[in-house]
């Protein structure tokens, strides 16, 4: 009589249970995202991929039928039907990456790229136009091509670079002259990918554009696009900079009004989260909606309200594809916590990963995928893990009623956090080759401001689409948390040693991460036992929210004292590159702008940080140059900082940019002065700009103010010179601006020596193109007192008409 030996192990038994009954959707698209990559390294044809995949789901149908068969069980254990699935799901992956690679026919508009002449391009605008500061990135759904025989029937996606100050919308039609290229890519970064992963595979780096009179596009999404402009149109109406720019990133992923150092504080002190529509901003954001709502409605009803909040968020930006990718993401992970187990919720996500990478393949590669997945990883396995061990900890030291306002307090805005954090700080430090230390400080401290940034702001917004003044009021209340945000991560940015910067990271340095990660996670202890036996310092508690509203009490005081006139002169040479910005603030309060440079983002930064939030408005705007570098921010910056008047010298036609602020100027409707030699602007107070001279370059300015005296030469020209014969006709002066950022022929050495300045400012930009300051100047000006813009940033000079006091942006 034959005997059956069982051979099984309670290890490999568990092993297989957890494995086919526990966690099957979480391996099964593990085994995918894996065959995606495998696909990537391994050259096979498409046949063999998907005869592979069919012999191995063959064999699991097969071992799956004769399984019971099996004597011994371990080989039923190593012939399990499970490990063909995911052999089959495997290959599968490979055959779905092999598919995603395009065929670049002649019907491709790829197919055109690397040629030697100019193209013609007839596309639709699938997208909301990116503003920079000096260009427009569009990208258009190709329709036709034109190589010099007439249209020729085309496919595929482009991305094209324009000039800046023209606008288009969503759907317009577009014809295109240019060279197409492949996007390039080199040892840091590799555009090609990035683009490759958005099914963009040509690039015209400069392209002339026409608007033809056609429409295309989604009529759904023309809709949401629409609403998406209007309210970022209105943010910059309700909010100064860089408070706007800041709700434009946090509410409608539009960063691109940031200046690139508020940027880089961002990244520096690990809150860049903030400002991305990522899975790991919304997940970290629902996670703190939850808590906030679950304190009105329950957490049931709370976990719906927050969840409500992410789709509407989703709706109102624009509902494109990264965004829905992240509102899923953070949605799973608020749905996972309210199921509460863990192996549900894993599988789920990788479920949803499965589905998404089964639609886009590339999506692999992509950093914001990476970074959602992960982040949501992290709240799924630690977010309860954390917030009971620091339960724990907390009770030891506080009475009862406390440590549970304590824990909750910590648990909301430090441990989801960190539970995101653990898990992306790898791919955080492989892509971006950091790793911010000062985050761990720094996010506790901003966090618990952002449930009032999101809601309030977004109820501004909504309001506003309705009626502005009753988008205006929320506004007011809004503001304050937002200037708390942009403070606190400038002051944690200038922590000495925040930041760690890593160089070249290795890959496998990620992966071994992760395996010891999971491996402790799942193969070792518990997490909640691994904690109790770690005995090391214990958690301190932040002083939370009430350290947030004090620092906000603090904070308005402080806008509103130094909104108040001090009755001084103040003249702000503002750090806008190789061009000329010069703001002044009268002894009674009046708000002076002469010309503006070439940078968006930069002059509007300047700007709100110095005309008062609630009363944004110039009482004069100087236009002293009409070159383009020197006035290319103006067309849209006064859009949001608008003039009472104008006094315009130079050539109205000098420029494009001052055709644009020209036709801005007559269809707003404000006045507009021809400046004319000797004119003399009363600024109250005894304080006088005046006019010395003019021409079509511009004009040449005289700030006076009792014994204080500042020379704007800013459209200087060889005949103005001659007519203030080298500057003898001046006189001495306190202060004199070097004209066209150090050219010697603009500042001989008789016009130094004849004003005698006691301070002189240079506004340049560092690593100039054109190697401005010439050599010349700097010899001329050796024994002077030099302020430059490109090592001191802005330079404030103050002045009550006797003594002079210099303050600077960097020392």
């Amino acid at each position: 009589m034959g005997v059956t030996t069982d051979h099984s192990t309670p290890a490999t038994s568990r092993l297989q249970e957890q494995l086919t009954t526990q966690l099957p959707l979480m391996w099964f698209s593990l085994a995918f995202l894996a065959g995606i990559i495998f696909g990537s390294l391994v050259s096979l044809p498409l046949w063999a991929r998907l005869v592979l995949a069919g012999v191995f789901l063959v064999l699991a149908f097969v071992t799956r039928i004769f399984q019971k068969q099996f004597t011994f069980q371990f080989l039923s254990f190593i012939l399990h039907p499970f490990y063909f699935i995911l052999l089959f799901s495997l290959f599968l992956g490979a055959a779905r990456y092999q598919l995603s690679i395009p065929k670049f026919d002649a019907f491709h508009i790829a197919f055109f790229n690397d040629r030697d002449f100019d193209l013609l391009i007839t596309g639709t605008l699938i997208e909301p136009p990116d503003y920079r500061d000096n260009y427009t990135n569009l990208r258009l759904s190709v329709s036709a091509v034109d190589t010099g025989d007439g249209d020729l029937s085309a496919s595929g996606l482009l991305l094209a670079r324009v000039s800046n100050n023209q606008t288009f919308q969503y759907g317009d039609i577009l014809r295109l002259r240019g060279k197409l290229v492949t996007p390039p890519e080199n040892e840091e970064f590799s555009y090609r990918d990035y683009l490759a992963a958005q099914h963009i595979h040509s690039y015209m780096s400069t392209a002339k554009v026409t608007v033809l009179p056609d429409k295309g596009g989604n009529p759904i999404s023309s809709a949401l696009y629409a609403i998406k402009e209007k309210s970022l149109n209105n943010i910059y109406r309700m909010f100064p900079d860089p408070e706007s720019s800041l709700l434009a990133g946090i509410l409608l992923g539009v960063d691109t009004g940031l200046t690139r150092e508020l940027q880089q504080a961002f990244k520096n002190t690990g809150t860049a989260h903030i400002i991305a529509i990522s899975g790991f901003n919304i997940s970290i954001i629902a996670g703190i909606f939850f808590a906030f709502f679950s304190r009105f409605f329950g957490e049931r009803r709370g976990a719906v309200v927050a969840i409500l909040g992410i789709a509407l968020y989703t709706f109102v930006v624009g509902a494109d594809a990264a965004v829905v990718r992240a509102a899923i993401m953070g949605s799973l992970a608020l749905f996972a916590k309210q199921v509460g187990r863990r192996q549900f919720a894993l599988n789920t996500l990788l479920a949803v990963a499965f589905v998404m990478t089964l639609w886009n393949p590339l999506l692999v590669w992509d950093v914001g995928f990476q970074l959602s997945f992960f982040a949501t990883l992290g709240l799924i396995l630690y977010a309860d893990p954390f917030s009971q061990f620091a339960d724990q900890v907390i009770r030891r030291y506080f009475p009862a009623s406390t440590a549970e306002r304590f824990a909750e307090l910590f648990s909301e805005f430090v441990l989801l956090t960190l539970a995101a954090q653990l898990t992306t700080i790898p791919i955080m430090a492989y892509h971006f080759q950091r790793i911010s230390l000062v985050s761990f400080i720094a996010n506790p401290f901003i966090l618990p401001a952002q449930p009032a940034v999101m809601i309030l702001g977004g109820l501004a917004v909504l309001l506003s689409l309705v009626w502005l003044p009753l988008g205006q009021i929320v506004a007011w209340i809004t503001w304050p948390f937002v200037v708390y945000t942009i403070r606190m991560v400038e002051i944690f940015d200038r922590v000495p040693h925040g930041t760690l910067f890593l160089g070249k990271f290795s890959i496998w340095f990620v992966i071994l991460f992760y395996a010891a990660l999971l491996f402790v996670t799942f193969g070792g202890s518990r997490l909640k036992e691994w904690f109790q036996s770690a005995k090391r310092d214990q958690l301190k508690v932040p002083a939370g929210s009430g350290l947030v509203v004090l620092a906000l009490g603090l904070l308005l005081i402080w806008r509103v004292a130094v909104s108040i006139p001090d009755r001084l002169l103040h003249v702000t040479f503002l750090d806008v590159g190789s061009a000329d910005a010069v703001f002044i603030e009268t002894p009674s309060g009046k708000f002076i702008l002469v010309n503006g440079g070439p940078s968006v983002t930069t002059l509007s930064d300047e700007l709100g940080r110095r005309v008062p939030a609630f009363n944004r408005k110039l009482d004069w705007l100087i236009v002293a140059a009409t070159e383009e570098d020197q006035v290319a921010a103006l067309p849209r910056v006064i859009e949001r900082y608008p003039p009472d008047a104008v006094l315009w010298s130079g050539n109205e036609q000098g420029s494009f940019s001052a055709r644009v602020l020209d036709d801005f100027l007559t269809l707003q409707d404000i006045p507009v002065t021809l400046a004319e030699p000797e004119q003399v602007l009363d600024l109250g107070d005894g304080a006088t700009l005046q006019v010395l001279t003019t021409g079509p370059r511009g004009s040449v300015l005289l700030l006076e103010y009792k014994n204080f005296r500042g020379l704007l030469p800013i459209g200087i020209s060889f005949e103005a010179m001659d007519e203030l014969r080298n500057g003898t006709s001046v006189g001495p002066v306190s202060v004199l601006s070097l004209a066209d950022s150090g050219y010697a022929p603009s500042n001989p050495p008789e016009w130094i020596t004849n004003l005698n300045p006691e301070l002189i400012l240079l506004s340049v930009e560092a690593g100039d193109r054109d190697g401005l300051p010439d050599a010349e100047t700097l010899e001329t000006i050796k024994d002077y007192s030099l302020l430059r813009t490109d090592e001191s940033g802005w330079v404030e000079i103050s002045t009550n008409g006797e003594q002079m006091w210099v303050n600077v942006e960097r020392q």
